[in-house]
């Protein structure tokens, strides 16, 4: 049977941090699924489009180097429901911080509670990508400053494409 892994989140944009969960992730999953979930009174950055193709892009070549199948995907409904629709029985969660512990540890409680089949795996973040956040890096980005050491390149490429014309 394969060990199936949902990893979910808003990847709004895609982030290093991001990219070492999916690393740490793929050694651990037979098949990696990345949720981008969707919430309508949220207004993201990026297109659901456009993170998917970051995601792929960026994401593919990661999981093909560990012999790890990956697929993309968009839910808008539980994270629980998601993972047992996709036959996912682990769930991984990027950890920088306690207070993501703290956080965490309430979230997977209930998803315990809801899907007691689902096993939630806690991914530490490597010490030089725990500061960066995708929060952090669309405002740093917003008000013109160098994110290439927080996202990957074509990431940086498309955020400084996104804000150069929201200037002009």
């Amino acid at each position: 049977m394969p060990r199936i892994a949902l990893f979910p989140g808003s990847f709004d944009p895609i982030t290093n941090g991001h990219v070492d969960i999916v690393r740490q992730a793929v050694r651990l999953a037979d098949r990696l699924i990345l949720a981008i979930g969707t919430h309508p009174g949220k207004v993201p950055l990026f297109s659901t489009d456009d993170r998917l193709a970051m995601l792929n892009e960026i994401c593919a070549p990661v999981a093909q180097a560990a012999k790890c199948e990956l697929r993309c995907i968009t839910f808008a409904d539980l994270v629980v429901a998601t993972a047992k629709r996709e036959g996912a029985g682990i769930l991984i969660r990027g950890l920088r911080s306690g207070s993501d512990l703290d956080y965490e540890m309430e979230m997977a409680g209930m998803n315990g509670a809801m899907a007691p089949d689902i096993q939630t795996v806690f991914l530490p973040a490597s010490p030089p990508v725990r500061p960066i956040t995708a929060t952090l890096v669309r405002q740093i980005s917003a008000m013109g400053g160098d994110v290439s050491s927080f996202v990957p390149s074509a990431v940086a490429a498309r955020l400084k494409a996104k804000f150069s014309s929201k200037s002009g």
